[in-house]
């Protein structure tokens, strides 16, 4: 069993994740904790989003 596609969709994934949050810690004013765990869960869904439209946009 090739492990190596569900290794490379979950650092993709991890990728989007990691830049969006930082993108929305850069553009929010306050850090607080609610404000980190929103991000954290925003960021998740837009990560989950971004893979899902270049896998639709490759064929995949």
């Amino acid at each position: 069993m090739d492990r190596r596609p569900t290794l490379l969709a979950t650092a993709e994934f991890l990728a989007w994740w990691a830049a969006l949050a930082m993108l929305w810690l850069v553009l929010i004013s306050a850090v607080d904790a609610l404000e980190l765990a929103v991000g954290a869960g925003v960021a998740g869904v837009a990560a989950l989003a971004a893979v899902a439209a270049r896998r639709a946009v490759a064929g995949r």
